[in-house]
C-alpha cells in the first residue's frame, strides 16, 4: 500500500467560511451552496480545491455526495469523477482526520464500486491517502503513487 504525498493545507486559507447560528459553514464549489463544516467536509472541500486547481479536474464533471444503490439499499458516494464522456472515472471515500483509512473504509468503497466499477478509486482523510487502479479482467487492484490525469478525450 503507497500513500500518495498530497498536501491539502495550501487550500484551507482558499475555502471560503461563515459562521451562522453558533456554526461554521463552508461553501461547496460544487454543490454551489454552503454546508456546515464538520471534519469530514473539510476534508471533502480540500480535496475538491486540489482536484479543480492542482488535477485540473473539471468541476463540471464532479459530483458530490450523491444517492448509490448498493444491494438494493441508498447510500451516499463522497465524490465521483466523470470523464469527458460522463463516465465514471475516480470514486472517492472521505473520512475526517482522525478517522485512519483501514479495511472497513477499503470495503466501504468497494461495495460502492460494485455498482460503479469505475477504473480508479480513492481514500483520503486529509491526512493519509490511497488511490489504487483497478483491473477488473484481472480481478486485481495497484495502489498509485499519484492521482490519475483527467483524462482528454
Amino acid at each position: 500500500m503507497q500513500l500518495l504525498p498530497i498536501d491539502f493545507s495550501p487550500y484551507a486559507s482558499a475555502l471560503r467560511i461563515k459562521r451562522q447560528d453558533g456554526q461554521r459553514w463552508v461553501f461547496d464549489p460544487i454543490r454551489r451552496k454552503y454546508l456546515v463544516l464538520t471534519p469530514e467536509e473539510f476534508v471533502r472541500q480540500l480535496l475538491l480545491h486540489h482536484f479543480i486547481h492542482d488535477c485540473q479536474y473539471n468541476p463540471n464533471r464532479i459530483s458530490v455526495e450523491r444517492k448509490l444503490l448498493v444491494n438494493g439499499l441508498e447510500r451516499r458516494y463522497d465524490v465521483l469523477v466523470f470523464d469527458l464522456q460522463m463516465a465514471p472515472f475516480l470514486l472517492v471515500e472521505c473520512k475526517a482526520p482522525e478517522v485512519e483509512l483501514d479495511q472497513s473504509t477499503c470495503d466501504q468503497i468497494a461495495r460502492y464500486n460494485m455498482t460503479l466499477q469505475v477504473p480508479y478509486l480513492m481514500m483520503t482523510n486529509g491526512r493519509s491517502n490511497l488511490c489504487c487502479q483497478m483491473d477488473y479482467k484481472e480481478k486485481q487492484y495497484e495502489y498509485l503513487n499519484q492521482l490519475p490525469a483527467y483524462p482528454s478525450h
